[in-house]
């Protein structure tokens, strides 16, 4: 097994690259009679099927998907019968097994029509389990799955797991909000020194990394706790949270902590909102609603909480003392 490639496409690392071509792969030692199952070129799913499949004899025949999973592949509809097809008629498939049978991945399911697939190449489909790890008892069963191998589950390790996509991914926004924070820092009484800028901006950056984290990790570990269906809704009260208790903690003034909270909610809300594409819990329009509802308040927080933020810096003393 690919150890090194699956730890490194965990982290998004050369994500759109782990694929394997197309066709028709003989594992084990097939024969005429052997199972024919439906995958897609993402290597990552490719390994997964031949270790839980390992000792047994069967087709694999993987349709072109250009590096996606085959849920994502199929909303997408590159995971499609047409494509299916395709690839049985390419692989001459008719002539090496004897049977007219293809196992396809549940996942599948919302691109791939398998009422099309005898017309289109004269294979009948049949949807397998969710998980990789039942195909052999699917496969025990004369093909049958039980109610439980229907079940879409997200446990906790497998929400964590994707979620690390998202450190590598947003490496790019990250140096960008560091620069914005130093730039936002410079403009304060700070401004004046390289001390000053450096604190005051790596403070400010702080609030980044605290908002990132809630939206990152947080958010899909409390996924069914926290009482909101959005993803934005979602991480703008953990953000929300999350920079209220740094405030509280680093003992700032309260415009200075509300600039913290502000800040944190934005931020925890964005990268929330980007987990949308993780789960088996979204639709593409209800996506697209989502960031249409929640993108404008997400940056009017932010626009507050630098205006707050350099208000303070500036004329806070002067409020204190006229308030002594």
């Amino acid at each position: 097994m690919d150890r090194i490639g699956v730890a490194l496409v965990r982290l998004g690392i050369g994500r759109d690259h782990y694929r394997v071509a197309p066709g028709l792969y003989a594992l084990g030692e097939p024969d005429a009679q052997s199972p024919v199952l439906v995958t897609c070129n993402f290597k990552l799913t490719f390994d997964q099927l031949r270790r839980e499949l390992a000792g047994r004899p069967f087709w694999l025949l993987v349709v072109e998907t250009y590096g996606i999973n085959v849920w994502c592949a199929a909303g997408k509809r590159s995971f499609s019968a047409e494509e299916v097809a395709g690839r049985v008629r390419a692989a001459g498939l008719d002539k090496i097994v004897t049977h007219r049978d293809l196992i396809l991945p549940q996942l599948a399911a919302p691109g791939v029509a398998v009422r099309k697939l005898p017309k289109l190449c004269g294979f009948s489909g049949v949807f397998g389990p969710v998980r990789a790890e039942d195909l052999p008892t699917f496969l025990d069963a004369g093909m049958q799955a039980g109610p439980e191998m229907r079940k879409v589950r997200f446990p906790l390790r497998e929400r964590l797991t994707v979620a690390l996509v998202e450190v590598h991914v947003a490496r790019k926004f990250m140096a960008w909000a560091l620069a914005a924070c130093l730039f936002i820092a410079f403009l304060g009484p700070g401004g004046f020194s390289l001390t000053g800028v450096l604190g005051a901006g790596f403070a400010a950056f702080g609030t980044v990394v605290a908002g990132f984290l809630t939206g990152v990790f947080l958010v899909p570990a409390f996924l069914r706790q926290i009482p909101v269906k959005a993803f934005a809704a979602k991480g703008l009260l953990a953000g929300s949270l999350t920079g209220l208790a740094l405030a509280v903690l680093l003992g700032r003034a309260w415009p200075e902590g509300a600039a913290a909270l502000m800040a944190c909610a934005a931020f925890a809300s964005w990268f929330a909102m980007h987990y949308t594409g993780s789960t088996p819990f979204t639709s593409l329009s209800g996506v697209d609603r989502e960031m249409r509802r929640y993108m404008p308040l997400q940056g009017a927080l932010l626009v507050l909480a630098a205006i707050l933020w350099l208000t303070w810096a500036w004329w806070g003393d002067t409020v204190m003392g006229g308030l002594s």
